[in-house]
């Protein structure tokens, strides 16, 4: 006997016979049992506990103990019976309101729902009110189908009567476990198949305990009403399955062009997946692999419960689900359909589909035209060049938050590319393009643009496994400031800075800024800097909106107003609730370095794609390490906008594919359209730094440069001789670790740096760097230079010239009057700090004669005086040069030959 019989056959023997009264004679019975119901406890508290209690009595010690038991056991009761009391008054006042049974499948006349624009009069998409709803007996049904259902929503449906407390109790210590990560697996629904009935298919999906108590009472009192499989038929025939489809046959149709009698085991389960999420689910939507994924569960849930085997399992999930083609007449697809999963979750798929509602959005079709025309005009080229398939684009407006253009895909339509699935919503890695968020905790920690680290490949092992990261050009560029480490996009510094601030906090400020992807610190390791996790699109332009607001983060939105059928308005967005994410400073900081377009020409040239002529913005770039995903992401004072460009299938594209080459352009030139003919704005001015003096952090590199007697290696003291000054660089070539906490960089420098687990390995190649750089770690000289005394020090007067005096005659006779203790060795005399000449013996007097080349003039005449170990002093004046010139010649060479020669009688007399 097949599995699938063996098993009806085992549920038909377990279950009890439902009953098929109405529910009025139901009613009745209940009333007809309720004073017997009362009476009974009143027996039993009266009576039998007291005489037994009595008659067990066998003296005083045991009388307070068994007065406590019989008062704990009547107070017991008491609550017992009044908790029941009350739970039957409260199912009999919510029964007053609910349907009739009987009329439960009549229907209300379905109206169109339509989704517009900001404005109100650009319709985006119009959710057609006619549903799909085909009858079809449970007979039609294959099996398997049935069992697919029955498996996930409700695998106790034949033995229950309409509530699962079990499954209640479960469903909320799952989702508990699960929020804690303490369960990884699918959470199972509390509902029984009849409440997922009467939720979906009668009442609203409001979350509150009042349709809850009605979905209970509603699901007990169906399963009075109607047997099982006339349960099942409801169910097969009103579920709501998604895109307008009510109903198994319906849903067939819509998805599988094909009748329910018709569908394979696969195609089924996937239709199973459907009713807990239809606009999530939908195959048509952006989550096309959680639906498959939850069809692989479903179907191994069935091989669990003995519906099919592992081989029929095996072969479903082999199967190659071929999806009816859909084309529509609507705008923004991506944009309307996450806007529509977003109010099905709210409200209902019914009510969305179905209630007529006027739903105003966010969207400018204005800047969504332009998004979807400059992603069109640049799709060619980038297959043509680096394979690239795919792309989208998120730009939100600063102020408010919300969304004001959103493409999901290049095309929709386009299967080729998966175009129906949402990259706005999808997850990506974001490369570089995460770096800003560790480098805005690092400011915020107290470390500053010109903070300096080394751009060495490090090994980072101290954490557990090797771990070696490289730059984007494999090239090292050894000390670096911040600033130019994330305008370059280079990767050793980013990931120092990770450590410099931990994992840990960084996951933290990502979750306050919105990213609800980034949830556990030890996955990612330090390769979270370089995109080791995965985050959406439109969460990761609105963290850079939240850079763009001084630090604050407001929600995106995609909504402004909904109205009902009647006009009636069921929710209007006012303002986003805002928190302060980072101190204003700080964000201002961040800003700044991503506005500095000459700190990022040293790898992407001064006319790169991340300037906007002379408007001021702030962009970021990212690329994966194996080019499957590229990102530009910016914002001005009033826009933020993101761009991915890859393949929706996350295959390779090919080598050089980085966000400067793929999404910049696209970037730049949305951002460059959509803010034409608007007013320039700057971002505000930050605040300068307070003053710094320590190494690396303060941006110095520890390097300080003296002068020292060249003879002796002593520094040098205020009388050592010009002549044997020397400027010596001593430089302490050290990380950052070695002078910074990196808990408090602004503290104490650490006693003992070297207790950091990472100091070794950052200390290893800078070393070797330091040696190819002919820097040493000597410290410089501390002794003075003592040799020279004050009052060994030459005087030197001049007597001729006299101070202000004239030389007008030549040769002319220049003269000091040197004296020393130690003795005069030698005098020398300059002119405009050119040397004339020396004399070494006493009176120490020199003979002039200026040559042509000194003109007449006024000049500056110094006199140096030494004595036998350097000592000098000297004397300068100003003197006037006026000496008679006409007895000099010169000679002009003219109509000189080549290679001529000439005789001295060619010269003038």
């Amino acid at each position: 006997m097949p599995i699938r019989q063996l098993k009806r056959k085992k549920d038909e023997q377990s279950s009890t016979n439902f009953s098929t009264h109405s529910f009025g004679q139901s009613h009745e019975k209940t009333q007809n049992r309720a004073p017997s119901f009362r009476s009974a406890p009143y027996d039993f508290l009266r009576r039998v506990p007291m005489q037994r209690l009595k008659e067990r009595r066998p003296g005083r010690g045991m009388r307070g103990s068994r007065s406590f038991l019989w008062w704990l056991l009547r107070a017991g009761l008491i609550v017992f019976f009044l908790g029941g009391i009350f739970m039957v008054s409260v199912f009999a006042w919510y029964s007053k309101d609910l349907p009739d049974p009987n009329k439960i499948i009549e229907r209300d006349v379905a109206q169109s729902t339509k989704i517009y624009d900001r404005t109100g009069e650009i319709l985006l998409y119009e959710i057609h009110g006619t549903e799909r709803l085909t009858l079809i007996e449970l007979s039609d049904i294959p099996q398997y189908a049935i069992d697919a259902t029955i498996a996930v929503e409700d695998k106790n449906f034949y033995k229950h009567k309409g509530l699962s407390l079990t499954g209640i109790v479960r469903a909320i210590l799952l989702e508990a476990l699960s929020k804690l990560h303490l369960f990884n697996r699918v959470v199972p629904g509390g509902s029984t198949l009849t409440q997922q009935f009467i939720k979906n298919a009668v009442l609203t999906r409001e979350k509150s305990y009042v349709r809850k108590i009605k979905e209970f009472v509603l699901a007990y009192r169906l399963e009075q009403k109607f047997t099982k499989d006339e349960i099942l038929k409801l169910y097969f025939n009103e579920i709501p399955y998604g895109s307008t489809a009510y109903g198994i046959e319906a849903a067939a149709g819509i998805y599988f062009d094909k009748s329910a009698r018709d569908l394979t085991l696969a195609e089924a389960a996937v239709l199973a997946a459907l009713p807990q999420a239809p606009s999530y689910y939908s195959p048509y939507g952006s989550h096309k692999d959680g639906l498959i994924g939850r069809q692989r569960f479903i179907l191994d849930l069935m091989v669990e419960q003995e519906y099919i085997t592992d081989e029929q399992a095996e072969e479903a999930k082999n199967q190659e689900l071929i999806f009816k083609k859909r084309r529509e007449d609507i705008k923004a697809p991506h944009f309307v359909f996450m806007v529509k999963e977003e109010l099905s979750q709210r409200y209902g798929e019914r009510l969305v589909e179905q209630g007529g509602l006027k739903i105003i959005t966010t969207l400018d079709a204005e800047k969504q035209k332009v998004a979807e025309e400059v992603i069109a005009e640049r799709a060619q080229e980038n297959f043509d060049k680096f394979e690239a398939q795919n792309a989208s684009l998120v730009s939100i407006d600063v102020p408010t938050g919300e969304i004001m253009a959103l493409v999901g895909s290049r095309d929709f339509f386009d299967e080729g590319i998966e175009g129906q699935v949402n990259v706005a919503t999808a997850l990506r890695q974001p490369g570089s393009s995460l770096k800003p968020i560790i480098y805005a905790e690092a400011f915020n920690r107290g470390y500053r643009p010109d903070t300096i680290v080394y751009d060495l490949v490090t090994s980072f092992a101290a954490g557990g496994s090797e771990y070696k990261p490289h730059n984007y050009d494999s090239t090292e560029h050894g000390p670096v400031t911040l600033r130019t480490a994330l305008q370059g996009s280079l990767n050793i510094p980013a990931v120092k800075v990770l450590y410099l601030i931990g994992v840990r906090r960084a996951v933290e400020l990502a979750q306050e800024l919105g990213y609800t992807t980034l949830i556990d610190p030890d996955r990612y390791g330090l390769a979270l800097v370089l995109g080791g996790g995965e985050v959406k699109l439109i969460e990761h332009v609105n963290a850079y909106a939240a850079f763009a607001r001084d630090g604050v983060f407001k929600p995106y939105t995609s909504v402004l107003r909904v109205e009902d059928g009647s006009g009636d308005v069921l929710e209007e967005h006012k303002s986003s609730s805002e928190k302060r994410v980072l101190p204003r400073e700080v964000a201002r900081t961040l800003t700044s370095v991503l506005s500095d377009n000459g700190a990022r020409a040293f790898i992407f040239g001064e006319n790169n794609y991340l300037t906007l002529g002379g408007r001021p913005v702030a962009a970021k770039t990212g690329t994966t390490n194996d080019y499957r995903d590229a990102w530009t992401i910016g914002y001005t004072p009033s826009v933020a906008t993101g761009v991915w460009i890859g393949n929706s299938r996350n295959e390779e594209m090919k080598r050089g594919a980085d966000g400067s080459v793929l999404a910049a352009p696209i970037w730049r030139n949305y951002m460059q359209r959509v803010l034409e003919g608007t007013p320039v704005e700057s971002f505000k001015q930050l605040e300068p730094l307070p003053p710094c003096s320590k190494p690396m952090l303060c941006g110095t590199t520890g390097e300080k440069k003296v002068r020292i007697n060249s003879e002796t290696g002593k520094l040098a003291g205020p009388y050592t001789p010009e002549s044997k000054l020397k400027e010596v660089s001593f430089r302490e070539t050290h990380s950052i670790l070695h002078y910074v906490d990196r808990g408090d960089p602004n503290g104490p420098v650490p006693e003992h740096p070297e207790n950091d687990p990472q100091y070794p390995l950052w200390e290893a190649p800078i070393q070797k760097w330091a040696e190819a750089q002919g820097y040493t770690n000597d410290k410089p000289p501390t002794e003075v230079d003592d040799l020279y005394r004050p009052e060994d020090q030459p005087i030197v007067s001049f007597l001729s010239p006299p101070l202000g005096g004239a030389i007008t005659i030549q040769p002319y006779t220049l003269q000091v009057n040197a004296f020393s203790s130690r003795g005069v060795r030698r005098v020398e005399y300059f002119l405009n700090d050119i040397p004339v000449g020396s004399t070494t013996a006493s009176p120490f007097s020199l003979p002039f004669n200026p040559t042509p080349k000194t003109p007449n003039g006024s000049y500056t005449l110094k006199a140096i005086a030494s004595d036998d170990i350097g000592n000098e002093g000297k004397e300068t004046i100003q003197v006037t040069l006026n000496t008679d010139r006409t007895g000099e010649w010169s000679v002009l060479w003219s109509n000189m030959t080549n290679g001529a020669s000439y005789s001295s009688g060619a010269l003038p007399p």
